[in-house]
């Protein structure tokens, strides 16, 4: 590991849907300005570790998590913490992207026109063009800023989101499987952001392919399921040694395709 402050550490991270543990006892430390990709077949728990990081899972009745996660050295956890606050500095990009059905410039004002993060229009209007370009997506708007953003492609409104996102000037974005529902142009063109977002931004990505997270990320960690179908972590490190040197057998497997 760089030496380098982690953004965000996890320590011994259980997670229960129910009676059903789904994650047994996770621990990593995901550092700042670098791209983490987690991996591993369907069921082990990415996408379920990816919504601790925001407390997105709090949204699910009869949930619960045990062990720390701290962001910054805050407990993400703590009683006292505000989830409208830590899901600003900690966004989320869904599989399926998630436009409001409004105009391509009220998704982006939304964040910052609830959090009051500007004092009038023009401080508004600079946080939309700004987004939109951070998204690379503003040559391709600029025109229709109050069209239906119902309207755009797939692609477009994938990088809409993620320029939703942006708007709210978040330390994290969390990316679940962002390309899933892509075709092989788009899922290039959100490749081509994120390369571009980690010189700002700690991005924590969820992705079933295995080229894109060789692709894409600095850190690869490998999650596997245990007897009881509980998620846990196999293997964690630079990206190109765990693709060309893991120190676990089930990871060489898992990445030369031969379970999975």
């Amino acid at each position: 590991m760089e030496a380098k402050t982690p953004i965000i550490i996890a320590q011994q991270v259980d997670f229960y849907y129910g009676d059903f543990k789904a994650l047994n006892q996770i621990s990593m430390e995901i550092l700042p300005q670098k791209v983490t990709a987690l991996i591993g077949p369907s069921g082990c728990g990415k996408s379920t570790f990816l919504r601790c990081l925001n407390r997105m899972n709090d949204t699910i009745p009869g949930t619960r998590t045990t062990g720390t996660i701290l962001l910054n050295g805050e407990d993400i956890n703590a009683p006292h913490v505000d989830l409208t606050a830590l899901r600003q500095r900690v966004g989320m990009v869904f599989q399926k992207p998630n436009p409001f059905p409004q105009s391509v410039y009220d998704n982006i004002a939304f964040g910052p026109r609830v959090l009051g993060l500007t004092n009038n229009w023009a401080e508004l209007n600079d946080i939309v063009e700004r987004s939109l370009r951070q998204a690379a997506l503003w040559d391709e708007v600029k025109d229709h800023l109050h069209g239906d953003a119902m309207a755009l492609s797939l692609g477009q409104q994938q990088r809409l989101c993620i320029a939703r996102v942006l708007a709210v000037q978040p330390e994290v974005i969390l990316m679940d499987e962002p390309c899933s529902a892509l075709d092989p142009i788009a899922t290039e063109h959100i490749e081509n952001l994120i390369a571009n977002l980690v010189e700002n931004y700690t991005i924590v990505i969820v992705t079933h392919n295995m080229q894109q997270a060789a692709r894409v990320s600095d850190y690869t960690a490998f999650l596997l399921m245990d007897e009881d179908r509980a998620g846990y972590l196999v293997e964690y490190g630079p990206t190109t040694q765990i693709f060309t040197n893991p120190k676990q057998k089930a990871t060489e497997d898992y990445i030369t395709g031969r379970f999975g």
